[in-house]
């Protein structure tokens, strides 16, 4: 028996995949530009980041199990770069396990839906647009077809 199996029986690397997707499907859909695996400057790894309209930064942690949550307490590192911050999980996840200060996404692999909104913290003006500008670059090298991940 496969025990890294989730309920839906997708493997963890495959519940991760599916969730990325439809949490990016949900925030597009909302009127955000999202990015998969952003390195932040502070050396973190957002699994969401995505960039609002009316230019707030959104960003979504993907948690694929409960030992990916348990594991894996660095969520409040991610605050000092984001309006909004949640994390996103699967419809099986046990959601009543997760700390209920962020905002919460359930996804699957052909979209989402926010069942907690997330809590606005606007980011200094330096900060965001130091973030904008960044993202921006990052997202223009990736449509260029270079392998970047760094908010630099």
């Amino acid at each position: 028996m496969d025990v890294s199996a989730s309920p839906a029986g997708l493997s963890r690397p495959e519940t991760t995949a599916a969730v990325t997707r439809g949490a990016g499907r949900l925030l597009t859909a909302l009127g955000y530009a999202p990015l998969a695996e952003v390195t932040l400057p502070n050396g973190r790894r957002a699994d969401l980041m995505a960039l609002g309209r009316r230019g707030e930064i959104f960003i979504v942690e993907v948690k694929s199990s409960l030992e990916d949550f348990r594991t894996d307490q660095k969520w409040h590192e991610y605050q000092p770069y984001c309006d909004a911050f949640a994390f996103a999980v699967a419809p099986e996840f046990p959601r009543e396990l997760l700390p209920e200060e962020p905002g919460l996404i359930v996804a699957d692999g052909f979209g989402g839906a926010v069942l907690r909104e997330a809590l606005p913290a606007a980011l200094a003006g330096a900060r965001r647009k130091a973030l904008t500008l960044a993202f921006g670059r990052l997202a223009a090298l990736r449509a260029a077809g270079v392998v970047a991940f760094s908010l630099e």
